[in-house]
């Protein structure tokens, strides 16, 4: 057991009863040390709504078991609940309340809240208090369902896709947002379908597939499933010399280098067509990336075992 871990999760799984019965979640490690962004990252229906619900305390376990702050998130959710903030998808505002109104009325659930002109501050949502949640459009309502989420100073944080519908502008105040949360003491595990955000936020990760996590370690480390990649035009009557632990792809002049150890084969690569005299055209090298790695196991039956 990770004795730094503020979520802890042992052999969980998640059936739903049917005929037949559908297990979603197969049977998961993990755990989630004090002061880390972890991200839970699946294609659709691998898994990650139904570890959530647990996790928040939403639902229990069919088997394993989950300790959030040491506790039993469903059975001592009192112990449990004061110290999260959970930011869910299915967010269920009442339309006709202002923004100001809205976090109002959450505040006054809570026993420690930020002041709410701190809240929407936060969130650049200042400049709407007035205005009624139905009148928002999508992206502000995901403000808002942010907003409340990290009203409560909670130690423990759950985001659920919190820059889904935002634009560009609004997803990097999101980031800063989220690293500013992270300096300041809070804990986050997060799950997106934006992988650019999970490689420049996350601390470590891991992929849920067909209910099992099948890659679990940091975001270079995930990465690195994938090899680095060069790709370039071969001068015609020009023959590609013999490149150590290296996949070569050919098609006409094509050619694409599948490579564990990008700089040794790229500077090979490079002095012997400066020896031959040759112009590689549209030369390109590029590292392992997350996206890759993720694509791979997604499409895949089985995912790759971390």
């Amino acid at each position: 057991m990770d004795e730094s871990a503020i979520i802890q999760v042992d052999r969980l799984t998640r059936r739903y009863a049917g005929r037949p019965a559908y297990d979603a979640v197969r049977g998961i490690d993990f755990s989630v040390r004090r002061g880390e962004l972890f991200a839970l990252l699946g294609t659709n229906g691998a898994g990650k709504t139904s570890t959530l619900e647990v996790l928040e305390g939403l639902a229990r376990p069919t088997s394993g078991t989950v300790r959030v702050f040491g506790h039993d998130p469903y059975r001592e959710r009192r112990a449990v609940r004061p110290r999260t903030g959970i930011m869910l998808q299915d967010r269920g505002f009442a339309a006709d309340l202002t923004v100001a109104e809205t976090v109002k009325m959450w505040t006054g659930t809570l026993s420690n809240p930020r002041p709410a002109g701190e809240i929407l501050e936060l969130v650049e949502l200042t400049g709407r208090a007035g205005v009624r949640v139905r009148q928002l459009s999508g992206g502000e309502r995901q403000r808002l369902s942010l907003a409340l989420a990290i009203a409560g100073h909670p130690d423990l944080l759950f985001l659920d896709e919190p820059t889904a519908g935002l634009d560009p502008e609004h997803r990097q105040h999101t980031w800063q947002l989220m690293s500013h949360l992270l300096h300041s003491g809070t804990t986050i595990l997060l799950t997106t379908h934006y992988l650019a955000e999970a490689a420049e936020l996350a601390d470590r990760l891991a992929i849920l597939h067909h209910g099992r996590i099948v890659a679990l370690g940091t975001p270079p480390e995930i990465a690195a499933i994938r090899p680095a990649r060069i790709t370039f035009h071969l001068p015609t009557d020009a023959t590609l010399p013999p490149l150590p632990e290296v996949v070569a792809t050919i098609n006409g002049t094509h050619v694409v280098l599948d490579t564990e150890n990008l700089q040794p084969t790229l500077t090979a690569l490079l002095t012997w067509a400066a020896r031959n005299d040759l112009n590689l055209e549209e030369l390109t090298a590029r590292p392992a990336s997350l996206e890759e790695a993720f694509l791979s196991i997604a499409e895949s039956d089985q995912g790759v075992l971390a």
